[in-house]
């Protein structure tokens, strides 16, 4: 790939920022995204960022795994590869405009939402959901469509999920741990499809190789990082996060 190396010092900072975000501040990654989107062409940058992601998602396991919440994973898990499903057939049918439009409507959105919800105190504080109704499971369902079709489409399913779990209640060690096993899983599974759709190829592996190594010092200041952060300060930098890489998706 031809690359300045002003792009590729872009695209370094951008992967630093994905180890910091999968142990500190989930959805800050869409920032990385954008960058990424910015410096190579927009459906190819996703084939290269999904390796990088899923390094900093086994670092954040490694760190968190203990704090993960396995009944919420397996709620999201069914819609969430309906969503793939349906990522996948519209990155075969969609321009990159589209897809970059899409994904930001979506991200804003979400944030809307949540920020709504906590704002008339419909919020739960409870540690631990329990989302056992028929609206907790519409809900799961809803959101985890969205995750899965928008991390297919742009790797954008960071904040979607973000948004889901600070609605559902979690605290920050939860949040990190169940955020950290589930993408863990759900962007493996993607692999197969990006391959499949031509996004990931020797040269964008060769790329990855270089990058994959600016993620460890993001992780690990992540790691120093996140126990100095208090909950409200965490949750208002998750949905900060979310604003800006829906705004850069949707003004770029």
């Amino acid at each position: 790939m031809d690359i300045s190396w002003w792009g590729f010092a872009a695209l370094a900072a951008a992967a630093t920022l994905v180890g910091f975000s999968k142990t500190a501040v989930s959805g800050a990654n869409t920032v990385s995204l954008a960058v990424f989107a910015t410096v190579l062409p927009a459906r190819e940058s996703t084939g290269v960022l999904l390796p990088i992601l899923i390094v900093g998602d086994v670092l954040a396991v490694l760190t968190y795994r203990r704090h993960a919440h396995w009944p919420t994973l397996w709620r999201l898990f069914p819609a969430v590869a309906a969503g793939v499903v349906l990522g996948t057939v519209f990155l075969l049918l969609a321009g990159n405009d589209a897809v970059r439009t899409s994904i930001g409507a979506i991200l804003l959105l979400m944030a809307g939402v949540t920020m709504w919800r906590r704002r008339g105190g419909a919020e739960t504080s409870a540690a631990v959901p329990a989302a056992s109704s028929a609206g907790g499971r519409v809900k799961a369902g809803s959101y985890g469509v969205l995750g899965g079709f928008t991390t297919m489409v742009a790797n954008a399913g960071g904040p979607v999920m973000s948004m889901y779990l600070l609605s559902a209640g979690f605290q920050k060690l939860g949040f990190l741990g169940t955020s950290a096993w589930f993408f863990l899983i759900v962007n493996t599974t993607k692999v197969p499809f990006s391959v499949g759709l031509g996004l990931i190829d020797v040269h964008s592996l060769l790329l990855d190789a270089v990058l994959v190594l600016f993620v460890l010092p993001g992780a690990y200041l992540g790691k120093i990082c996140v126990n100095r952060i208090d909950q409200r300060l965490f949750e208002r930098l998750v949905i900060g996060a979310t604003v800006l890489g829906g705004l850069q998706l949707l003004l770029r």
